[in-house]
């Protein structure tokens, strides 16, 4: 009895090994590997060559791929990369359907020039497939649209020992619509990547950057940008933010004005972590410098938070929240107004900020 019961205990081992060594296989072999430098196809246009107005508005938005509104919770967020526990995979259809459905339905009701959306999904397991991406586009007729991949995983195997349960198949990034039609829409790596293996199955986080002609014969760039998360020491961040300050500093000489905008995965200076509730873990979260970029503007919305935990659903008040999505725009542009849009949470994991803004 003893060595039947080892000999089927050494069989479960070899099953697991063999099926951690073919995940880890195939992902290695299929890796995607974005180039360094890309041009973005523009899949919407826009009939408004030249900006022309006197105030301009933007939004940003992690939209959470669908899958993050206020009833759900993430067995990510909360550790489990062995097992789900209680928690969620991915969230019931219904609930994708219902969060998207709330993104389409803040687009008709603030409507501005340019949305800067991160984590919009394609094709993703984990949002049912359901093209989030395309869904905006028609939310959006006469909006120049443009897509930049940074999430291309054939099969992502957590949670290791449930591979029934596996989060899957996901295609993702940055979405970006403007009322205008850009000239340039480009596509840039940012440096740096976890170990392996863990790099097979991580986003390979990028900027996406749109350039735009003005009525005084200038350009106008639009940064969207979402900067490496779980990254302990904050060692990708550093590289990420060195690589984007050497971009703003080319912007800056070439007199450009530029907003860059998105999930920073950082806090603002003067922001600290127990901003808005205290902090229930002992964990470090960087602040962007004050003076990141010399004469820069770093703009957001104090009262409003704009990310909330994962590990549990949303519950006012005692679910951990704080703010890591924000602005960075030049000097020769001139802030009207920033609204954070105080949404509960209901949609996602993050809460839209709206910019409003003139050219000097």
């Amino acid at each position: 009895m003893i060595k039947r019961i080892l000999k089927i205990s050494l069989l479960i081992l070899l099953l697991f090994l063999g099926y951690v060594f073919l995940v880890l296989l195939h992902g290695t072999l299929f890796d995607y590997q974005p180039p360094d430098e890309a041009i973005l196809n523009l899949d919407t246009h826009s009939d408004i060559k030249i900006m022309d107005d006197s105030i301009y508005s933007m939004a940003i938005w992690n939209v959470g791929y669908g899958g993050l509104g206020g009833k759900s919770d993430l067995f990510f967020d909360d550790g489990g990369f062995y097992t789900a526990g209680d928690k969620m995979v991915r969230s019931p259809r219904n609930f994708v359907e219902e969060y998207v459905a709330g993104a389409i339905d803040f687009i008709k009701t603030y409507p501005v020039d340019f949305y800067l959306f991160q984590e919009a999904d394609i094709a993703s397991k984990r949002s049912f497939y359901i093209d989030q991406y395309k869904m905006y586009q028609d939310a959006l007729p006469g909006y120049a649209s443009s897509f930049a991949v940074n999430y291309k995983v054939n099969r992502v195997p957590v949670p290791i020992l449930q591979p029934w349960k596996a989060y899957g198949k996901t295609l993702s990034g940055l979405a970006t619509h403007s009322r205008f039609e850009p000239f340039e829409a480009v596509c840039l790596q940012l440096p740096g990547e976890f170990d392996w293996p863990t790099k097979i199955f991580q986003l390979d986080r990028c900027v996406a950057i749109q350039r735009y002609k003005t009525n005084n014969n200038k350009t106008l760039s639009v940064y969207n940008i979402h900067i490496s998360a779980y990254d302990k020491g904050g060692m990708l961040k550093k590289q990420q933010m060195a690589f984007l300050k050497e971009l703003l500093k080319e912007e800056d000489k070439a007199g450009n004005y530029v907003v860059v905008g998105g999930d920073w995965n950082q806090l603002p200076p003067g922001i600290d972590l127990n901003h808005f509730i205290e902090h229930p873990k002992e964990w470090k979260m960087f602040n962007v410098p004050e003076d990141f970029v010399s004469g820069w503007n770093i703009v957001y919305d104090k009262n409003v938070p704009t990310n909330r935990s994962t590990g549990e659903v949303y519950s006012k008040g005692k679910s951990y929240v704080k703010l890591i999505d924000f602005y960075l725009v030049s000097p020769n542009i001139e802030i009207v107004k920033v609204q954070g849009v105080d949404q509960q949470f209901a949609f996602s994991d993050h809460q839209p900020v709206l910019l409003y803004f003139k050219l000097k």
